[in-house]
């Protein structure tokens, strides 16, 4: 097991609260559920793979995984997100473990599952080297690596890239999610640890919001990090109302006929041998 140059425990606090804000379930069910689906198929999951799903939030790729026949562990650091994982999985007859861990410091063994994967998760570790060393570390040679990260280009990453001005300022050495979604990056992250890499970009089509304000107001109230730049600008109205019309016309320059469509990077990838 790994937790050597794990992040300080108050940043991994900050990080676990914001994702506690307000409802992520509700958008992995109701605007991203096609994610994790798509994930599972990419790795090739079989009944009786172990799998781990990195930063797993409510399951949105471990319950596919695990209504295969998959032996699944969902990790993720925020226990709420968890809990209502749990629920999710009763709720569709899923049967797998879920274990609240550090992607930067997973409790498990070197080389334990035949998948690893993340849809949307892991880039959110701050420490993106040290995420991705242990998604490597716990997969066993010749096993998968299978990611879904938000593109910098694409609408989420521009999303971040609107609010940034906005928000508090990141902890030192914190590096931008996004950057997940950037192939060269993920590469090299991984290194020559891997091989038949294969990095594509999709667009996952988006159809819950047919105004510019309901995406803006869904988010506001239920995806942590818009919630934590919100209050962190709580007291300054004009701030407020200026990342209001930001919002609003991100979203509009991307919906058409009630659509958006958001780009994601869709990586697999095979553990070399040691």
């Amino acid at each position: 097991m790994s937790n050597e140059n794990a992040a300080p425990d108050g940043l991994k606090a900050k990080h676990r609260a914001m994702w506690a804000l307000g409802d992520y379930p509700s958008v992995a069910t109701y605007v991203v559920h096609g994610l994790g689906g798509e994930l599972v198929r990419a790795c090739g999951i079989r009944q009786g793979d172990r799998v781990l799903d990195v930063a797993a939030g409510s399951g949105n790729a471990a319950v596919p995984a695990a209504l295969l026949g998959a032996d699944v562990v969902a990790s993720d650091l925020t226990p709420e997100l968890l809990e209502a994982g749990r629920r999710f999985a009763d709720e569709r007859g899923a049967r797998l473990d879920w274990r609240e861990a550090d992607a930067e410091a997973l409790p498990f063994a070197d080389g334990e599952f035949d998948t690893v994967m993340s849809c949307v998760g892991v880039m959110f570790a701050p420490h993106h080297q040290r995420a991705a060393d242990e998604l490597v570390r716990v997969c066993r040679p010749g096993g998968t690596i299978g990611l879904i990260n938000w593109t910098p280009e694409g609408f989420i990453g521009q999303m971040f890239a609107t609010m940034r001005p906005y928000a508090p300022p990141p902890p030192p050495g914190a590096q931008p999610p996004p950057l997940w979604g950037d192939p060269e990056h993920v590469k090299s992250l991984l290194g020559d640890r891997v091989t038949e890499v294969d990095a594509r970009r999709q667009p996952l089509r988006v159809d819950r919001f047919a105004r510019p304000e309901e995406f803006r107001e869904f988010f506001k109230a239920r995806y942590g990090p818009a919630i934590a730049t919100y209050r962190f600008i709580s007291e300054d109205p004009e701030r407020v109302a200026a990342l209001d019309a930001a919002l609003d016309d991100l979203a509009s320059r991307h919906l058409a006929d009630g659509a958006m469509d958001w780009e994601y990077l869709l990586v697999t990838a095979r553990r070399t041998a040691a």
